[in-house]
């Protein structure tokens, strides 16, 4: 199999589990913040695990862009170019997509009663908090966010950061468990494009 091929595969269905299990715990205990928050982080815990030797787990177009930049920032021309940021955001919002809908469809059949609006209901609305009024408060406080994130997520991965070694999945997936515990009562949380995407 082509060695891209892999790497979209791999991102398909790390996305697919995030958004699988934590938007869909999210929807079954109504944006519980740490249920959710645990949810989310444990699903990046586990898929930075099982997927991140294949593809590095991204599983979130801002990460990859932030992959993308840094290469470019840094001049190395041979990390991830802008092909391979254009081919993990597709397959990023494919598995997403699907996770969302297989989700969907699972809660229908089984005729759960989803409480609050968490995870955009799994099939469709706005974040939490999100109105024309405060779209602004909205905005700031996900850059700041997603910056969090990221930025931890480049650091941690930096290969001159050697004291990380093999805790940078843990270390990332309780960024994002700190980044829910905060976002989650100011905007719902995305933090990521592509869950927020298959979500809506």
């Amino acid at each position: 199999m082509n060695n891209m091929l892999k790497k979209c595969l791999a991102e398909f269905v790390g996305t697919f589990v995030l958004v699988f299990f934590a938007c869909g715990t999210a929807a079954y205990t109504g944006g519980n913040v740490v249920a959710t928050s645990l949810a989310f982080g444990l699903s990046i815990v586990a898929m930075a695990y099982s997927v991140g030797r294949i593809s590095g787990a991204h599983l979130n177009p801002a990460v990859s862009l932030g992959v993308y930049l840094k290469g470019v920032f840094t001049k190395d021309k041979e990390s991830f170019t802008f092909k391979d940021f254009l081919l993990y955001t597709i397959s990023q919002i494919l598995g997403a997509t699907v996770g969302a809908i297989l989700l969907s469809g699972i809660f229908k059949m089984a005729d759960v009663k989803l409480l609050g609006d968490a995870c955009n209901n799994v099939v469709g609305g706005y974040a939490n908090g999100f109105t024309a009024g405060n779209v602004f408060g909205t905005l700031l406080a996900e850059i700041v966010l997603t910056g969090i994130f990221v930025y931890v997520i480049l650091n941690v991965t930096d290969s001159k950061n050697n004291g990380v070694g093999k805790k940078g999945g843990l270390i990332i997936g309780l960024t994002l468990t700190l980044v829910h515990l905060v976002g989650i009562g100011l905007t719902g949380t995305s933090v990521n494009p592509a869950r927020s995407l298959a979500t809506a």
